[in-house]
């Protein structure tokens, strides 16, 4: 639980310091490159958490990667901050829970939207629609792909999944022939 208050806390600050959707996009995609270095290299991710390692050396090898990666400032004054506070593990939660903040701030409801199969452009842009009619607001949908679902969709809003797959129709069948 406290591990989710900071990952909320730390990308609501992040929102709040970006000023307009293209600064988000930057940095947004510089904190993912950096993140996937961060798992395709365990060794440099070990050395960041090694407490032998003093704080002021991992300050200067993040600066330099960054450096290196042409990062805008605040991207590196970003990630030298949850370096100096120990919370450097929290980058992938932050960075799954950015464009969902960010779009919260813009007034976007995020949704996402699951499915055996990717869908095509003109069935995401109906779903687009009749969600926006649902909600009275403008949406944004990310869209992944689940081989568990069997067929149908799983769409996620926040806390709140709604089922319209085969698989979930089967278990609230199974629910209901248990319940006898």
């Amino acid at each position: 639980m406290k591990t989710l208050v900071l990952v909320k806390k730390y990308t609501l600050g992040l929102v709040n310091a970006l000023k307009d959707e293209e600064e988000f996009s930057l940095v947004n995609r510089e904190l993912n490159e950096f993140s996937s270095l961060l798992s395709t290299h365990p060794e440099l991710s070990g050395a960041l958490a090694n407490p032998l390692i003093p704080g002021a050396r991992k300050s200067i090898i993040v600066q330099e990667i960054l450096t290196r990666a042409a990062a805008a400032m605040k991207t590196t004054r970003f990630v030298l901050l949850l370096l100096e506070h120990g919370r450097l593990s929290l980058l992938p939660d932050i960075l799954r829970n950015l464009p969902v903040l960010w779009h919260e701030k813009k007034g976007v409801s995020t949704f996402e939207v699951s499915s055996v199969v990717s869908l095509s452009e003109s069935q995401q842009e109906k779903l687009k629609q009749k969600l926006e009619e649902l909600e009275k607001r403008p949406v944004f949908l990310h869209f992944k792909n689940d081989p568990d679902l069997l067929a149908g969709l799983s769409l996620r809003k926040g806390n709140v999944i709604y089922d319209a797959s085969v698989k979930g129709h089967l278990n609230k069948l199974r629910e209901r022939i248990c319940e006898g």
